[in-house]
C-alpha cells in the first residue's frame, strides 16, 4: 500500500465564492480518504457513494465557509439508506462544543416515526466526535444554584473550583460569552490561556495530543501554535511515508506581529474597576483586553515560526488589510517556503508569484512538495505568475515580447494595469489559460471558451450567430513551456 499523500481540492474559495466551493479538501493518506473541512458542494462533487468510503472529517474553524455543509454530512450519516452510521468528526474539544451549539436548530429534533410527535435527538447520535489536540486542564462550567439560578466557575479535571487568585471569568457584556483569565504559574502573568498557551504546554493542557493513528505509521495532528485568527481555530499537521502535508487553516501569518505578541508586555487598566476588586473578582464583567498583560507566550511564538519547516504547505490567504489572514502583500514576513506553498482562499482577479490553487486539482507530495497529478503524469510548477479571475485560472511565463504586463503596486501585483491598478511595470508575461492541469493560449475571443470534458480531454468551443463548433485539443503546451523554462530561454 502506497504511504504517499494524495490531495484533491474540492474547494478554495472563501466565503463569497461565486459558485459556493469554499474551503474544504479530501485527502488520501496511506489509503485512508479523509475531508478536511467541508465548505464546498460535497453531493455535487463527490456524490453520496463516495462520502459513504470517506474515514471522517476534520474541521479547523466554525467560520461558515470551512464548515457550511456540516449538519449536511450529519444528517447523511443518520439517514441515508444502507448507510446509517454516525458521522466521525476530528477537532478539539472547544471546537466540537462550538459545532454543537451552532448546529443545535438543525440537528436538535426530528418527527417520530409515525410522524404524530417531535422528539428531541442529541448531537451525539449524528456524531461521533474524536478529540484532536489535548484537552484542557481548566474549564468553565455552568452550575445549577437553586431556584432557578446558574453560576460561572472555572474547575480543574477533577472539578475543583479554581480560585480567583489563579483564574477568573471575564464576560463580555456586548455578546455575553465568557473567556478565561489565567495567571500564568511561571511569570506571574495574567493571560488569555487560549491565546496565550500552545499545545505542547502543559501548565494549561494534557500531555496527551490525541493524535490520529492512520495505516503504515501515519498520523494526523492539530496545531495550533501558528494559527490565529479570532475564533478558535487549529491547523492539520499530516505525516506519512516521510512526507508532510500542512493545512494552515485561515490565519495572519506575520512573524513581525507574532514577535510583537509575545515580547510586549502590557499594563493593566483599572478603569472599570479597581485593583483590590479585580483581585477578589471570580466573575468580572468587561473587556478582557484590559486585563491581559501578555498575548502569546515566547514557546507559541517559537513554534508557530517552525511549524511549516519541512512540510507542503495548503495557505489560506487574503489582500490588502484583510485584519483576520494572511495578506498577500505580506507573504515576505511569514516563514513560508513559496518552492513548498499552494495558496488558497484568495479572491478573484488574483495575480500572484506563488502558485494559486483551484478547486477539482490534484497533487501527490513528493519531497514535501506539490505535483500536480495530470492525467497520469505527476507534474511540478514553474511558471512565473499565476492568475485567477471570474473562476478561470491561467498561468504566466515572462518573455520580453509577452502580450500581457505585470504590474506592482505595494506588494500588490495585477496584469496589464486592468481595474485602475496604477503600479509599476515589473515584468512583461505570455499567458496561458490552466485547463484541469494543461497550458492552453489565452483566448481573446470573446466568443470562444475552453471547456474540459469528462473524458478528461479539453475542447475548443466557438460560438457563432448559427450555433456552436467544438475542436478536440491535445495536450497543451505545459510540456513545452517546462522544457523552455529548465532550458533558460525566453
Amino acid at each position: 500500500m502506497s504511504n504517499n499523500i494524495h490531495l484533491k481540492i474540492l474547494g478554495d474559495f472563501g466565503p463569497f465564492s461565486r459558485e459556493g466551493r469554499c474551503i474544504s479538501y479530501e485527502v488520501d493518506v496511506a489509503g485512508e480518504n479523509y475531508l478536511v473541512d467541508c465548505g464546498a458542494p460535497l453531493f455535487k462533487q463527490l456524490g453520496g457513494h463516495h462520502l459513504k468510503e470517506v474515514s471522517g472529517l476534520f474541521i479547523t474553524h466554525c467560520h461558515d465557509d470551512h464548515k457550511r455543509w456540516f449538519t449536511d454530512l450529519a444528517l447523511f450519516h443518520r439517514y441515508a439508506k444502507d448507510f446509517q452510521h454516525r458521522l466521525t468528526l476530528f477537532t478539539t474539544e472547544n471546537i466540537n462544543d462550538e459545532l454543537k451549539e451552532s448546529s443545535s436548530s438543525a440537528l436538535s429534533n426530528t418527527l417520530t416515526n409515525c410522524r404524530k410527535s417531535v422528539y428531541g435527538v442529541k448531537y451525539e447520535e449524528y456524531i461521533d466526535f474524536q478529540m484532536i489536540g489535548p484537552r484542557p486542564l481548566y474549564r468553565i462550567i455552568s452550575k445549577h444554584e437553586g431556584e432557578g439560578r446558574r453560576q460561572l466557575y472555572i474547575v480543574d479535571q477533577q472539578a475543583n473550583i479554581i480560585g480567583p487568585d489563579q483564574a477568573k471569568i471575564v464576560i463580555n457584556p456586548e455578546t455575553g460569552r465568557a473567556r478565561m483569565l489565567f495567571n500564568d504559574p511561571s511569570s506571574g502573568e495574567w493571560v488569555d490561556p487560549e491565546l496565550f498557551y500552545t499545545f505542547s504546554d502543559t501548565n494549561f493542557y494534557e500531555a496527551e495530543q490525541n493524535v490520529v493513528l492512520g495505516k503504515n505509521n501515519s498520523t494526523i495532528e492539530a496545531i495550533k501554535a501558528p494559527v490565529w485568527h479570532g475564533i478558535l481555530g487549529i491547523g492539520i499537521k499530516i505525516r506519512s511515508g516521510g512526507e508532510t502535508l500542512v493545512f494552515s487553516s485561515d490565519t495572519v501569518h506575520d512573524c513581525d506581529l507574532w514577535a510583537e505578541l509575545h515580547q510586549e508586555k502590557r499594563e493593566m487598566d483599572f478603569t472599570e474597576l479597581s485593583r483590590s476588586e479585580f483581585d477578589e473578582s471570580r466573575v468580572i464583567y468587561g473587556d478582557i483586553n484590559h486585563y491581559i498583560e501578555r498575548v502569546w507566550s515566547l514557546k507559541r511564538y517559537q513554534e508557530a515560526v517552525t511549524s511549516f519547516s519541512n512540510a507542503a504547505v495548503v495557505h489560506d490567504i487574503s489582500v490588502n488589510n484583510s485584519i483576520v489572514h494572511t495578506d498577500y502583500e505580506k507573504l515576505n514576513k511569514t516563514s513560508l517556503d513559496k518552492k513548498h506553498t499552494i495558496l488558497v482562499h484568495s479572491p478573484d482577479r488574483c495575480t500572484s508569484e506563488w502558485v494559486l490553487s483551484s478547486a477539482d486539482k490534484e497533487f501527490v507530495i513528493r519531497n514535501n512538495t506539490f505535483m500536480e497529478k495530470v492525467g497520469e503524469q505527476l507534474l511540478p510548477f514553474n511558471a512565473d505568475i499565476y492568475h485567477r479571475e471570474e473562476g478561470r485560472y491561467f498561468v504566466g511565463y515572462k518573455s520580453k515580447k509577452g502580450k500581457y504586463t505585470v504590474y506592482e503596486k505595494n506588494g500588490l501585483l495585477s496584469l496589464s494595469n486592468a481595474y485602475n491598478f496604477n503600479g509599476r511595470p515589473y515584468f512583461k508575461v505570455d499567458l496561458y489559460e490552466d485547463i484541469n492541469g494543461r497550458y492552453f493560449d489565452k483566448l481573446e475571443d470573446e466568443n470562444s471558451a475552453y471547456i474540459f470534458r469528462e473524458d478528461g480531454r479539453a475542447e475548443l468551443v466557438r460560438y457563432t450567430q448559427n450555433g456552436s463548433h467544438g475542436v478536440i485539443l491535445g495536450a497543451g503546451k505545459r510540456a513545452q513551456l517546462s522544457a523552455s523554462r529548465n532550458q533558460g530561454s525566453d
